[in-house]
């Protein structure tokens, strides 16, 4: 019985480890596969939330136009990696490409941070024509990617 209980935490350990270094070795997406929006929504539908929801729906915006619009000389998908677009696939290249997920993600706690204590004192209305226009922004983003394909 002993035997079976270290064999299991050995077998465990083993496999564990194996995951993680698989995880660390994996290619990583230029932009973040975070940079999502679920749904867009138009003025009538906004006009119904609350400005909590509108909120937190402009910040959402904001993260994934600021996780997208640096790199649209590139890539303007989710998921596509240094490999895809045929960059090296070295220290230098992925140093980099850490650092700057390092810098967007220091620049959106900063900026969500700042969000979430100024815009509950915006005027709905203010609020709702950002989240349009985030929204148009985005909406863009996919004719720029139909045009960029032809």
């Amino acid at each position: 019985m002993k035997g079976k209980i270290i064999f299991f935490s050995v077998f465990f350990l083993l496999t564990t480890g194996a995951i993680s270094a698989q995880a660390k070795n994996a290619p990583r997406s230029i932009i973040s596969t975070t940079a999502l929006i679920r749904k867009y929504h138009d003025q009538k539908e906004l006009s119904g939330m609350q400005k909590g929801e509108l909120l937190e729906l402009y910040i959402e915006r904001i993260k994934v136009l600021v996780k997208t619009l640096p790199y649209i000389a590139l890539v303007t998908k989710p998921g596509v990696t240094m490999a895809d677009l045929g960059i090296p696939d070295d220290s230098e290249h992925k140093k980099s490409l850490e650092n700057q997920a390092l810098g967007t993600s220091t620049f959106l706690d900063t900026t969500v941070d700042f969000q979430r204590k100024m815009m509950p004192y915006s005027d709905k209305a203010n609020l709702i024509a950002a989240i349009l226009f985030y929204e148009g922004t985005l909406k863009s983003l996919h004719e720029f990617n139909e045009l960029n394909e032809m």
